[in-house]
């Protein structure tokens, strides 16, 4: 029997197991560039004087700090008993540079990336900006360059719910209007994936609001809690479609010809029939859903990608070619993992290590007949092969770890290698070390043998 034909055969006896879902390839760190955590841009002039300075929300209860500087960030994922400082404070005098959570290459060693919605909720977002950039990694010097800034905007109100910045001319959006977590530039429009909504959002290259769509799953709007149109506080069989929230798109693929979107849920949804988040076999699934961009509406197909461990997240998804494409899979841990930290006391071991940090390579051709995406194999990001020391930290003994909790940053580069780009959280994350606050890191790894499995 054909090794293919022999693989499928036991996905057909394992089910959404995935009989290859486990085999890894390895990983070669080539590049290592870093943007530091403290780079800050200017608002544009015509913004209201209240997007000067940003985090100001971020404080006990929400409440409005005025004071620069004067709130001590902490990682998030430290014991609230004895939270760990990140020695960077809020608010910021500016709008920072941080936080990518979509990544899209332009072929020419530069990328497209995406900045979240701000300090992680809608509630503490409402002066942090919204904005996507083109950056330039420098993998020799180890330096990133900020090319481009496009702010989100909707002087032309295309938006269909009320905003922070309503009554100003330019309307500039914000982490409180929308939480976008994925990019897909597509001919002279500008595509976004968005947690809270869900929504779709185009704009031009410039920013501008173009058209937001809700989404539709078996013919019906999908709402988490975050939905315009809720009112009042959802419960778990609120609708016959729900998502969690700040489950929405996390990552959105499009096809290579740019017909298409493939927004990919970072939760389960709800199943009012079963009450409980969808699932088999006991093991949780995520929806990725179908859209013509050309039509402007959802084709009614969808795909299953299961997870290998319920609780993950995924932070980004980008095709390969048309039928192949790489998802970030990982779970909600930062530093090292466990095994790196036996023995001695190291000061860069975390009391949340993380343990699941992999890039899986997934066939939508060969989902099976429920639609179960065919996991083909994976690499780990925690065990990265650095023979020629290339990391610029995060390395040791020709080995280098990506231990960030919210690894949200994957495309691919040419036919041998991918990019790889973490969320920093700004100011809540300290993965290298506990009490330090983690900078922007891009890595050019050398995959092959992942890119021409099949």
């Amino acid at each position: 029997m054909k090794k293919k034909t022999l693989a499928m055969a036991l996905l057909a006896t394992f089910g959404i197991g995935q009989a290859m879902a486990d085999q890894a390839f390895p990983a070669t760190l080539v590049g290592h560039a870093v943007l530091p955590a403290k780079t800050f841009l200017t608002p544009p002039k015509d913004a209201p004087d209240s997007l000067k300075v940003s985090g100001k929300y971020t404080g006990p209860e929400s409440k409005r700090v005025d004071a620069v500087e004067s709130l001590p960030g902490t990682s998030y994922l430290s014991d609230k008993s004895a939270p760990r400082p990140t020695n960077v404070s809020l608010p910021f005098k500016g709008q920072p540079v941080q936080g990518f959570s979509g990544i899209k290459s332009n072929g020419d060693g530069t990328f497209w990336v995406l900045q979240d919605n701000g300090y992680g909720a809608k509630n503490n977002s409402a002066d942090a900006m919204l904005m996507f950039h083109r950056v330039q990694p420098d993998w020799q010097k180890g330096g990133v360059k900020l090319q481009k800034t496009a702010f989100l905007h909707d002087p032309e109100r295309k938006v269909p719910f009320l905003i922070v910045n309503e009554g100003t001319k330019q309307r500039y959006l914000t982490g409180a209007d929308f939480d976008i977590e994925s990019i897909q530039p597509i001919g002279d429009a500008v595509w976004f994936g968005d947690e809270l909504g869900p929504y779709l959002i185009k704009t031009d290259r410039q920013g501008k609001v173009l058209a937001v769509f809700e989404t539709k799953v078996d013919g019906k709007t999908l709402k988490s809690p975050d939905h315009f149109s809720v009112t009042t506080p959802a419960t778990s069989g609120a609708f016959t479609t729900i998502a969690r929230r700040s489950r929405g798109y996390e990552g959105m693929a499009a096809s290579k010809d740019g017909q298409f979107l493939y927004p990919l849920l970072e939760g389960p949804l709800w199943n009012a029939d079963d009450k409980k988040w969808e699932q088999k076999d006991g093991r949780e699934y995520l929806r990725i859903l179908e859209f013509s961009v050309a039509k402007g509406e959802w084709t009614g197909r969808s795909w299953k990608y299961p997870l290998e461990q319920n609780g993950n997240n995924i932070g980004d998804f980008n095709m390969i070619d048309a039928d192949t494409g790489l998802v970030i899979e990982r779970d909600n841990g930062e530093g090292l993992p466990e095994h790196a930290c036996n023995g001695p006391a190291r000061p860069d071991c975390q009391n949340v290590p993380a343990k699941f940090k992999r890039i899986y390579k997934i066939s939508l051709k060969e989902a099976d007949s429920e639609g179960f995406v065919r996991k083909i194999g994976h690499i780990d990001l925690l065990n990265i092969d650095d023979p020629k020391q290339v990391a610029r930290r995060g390395g040791k003994d020709g080995k280098f770890t990506f231990p960030f909790v919210t690894i949200e940053d994957v495309d691919v580069v040419d036919a041998e290698h991918i990019v790889v780009a973490n969320d920093n959280n700004l100011p809540y994350s300290a993965a290298r070390q506990p009490n330090l606050q983690d900078d922007n890191e891009f890595i050019l790894l050398h995959v092959p043998e992942l890119l021409k499995a099949r």
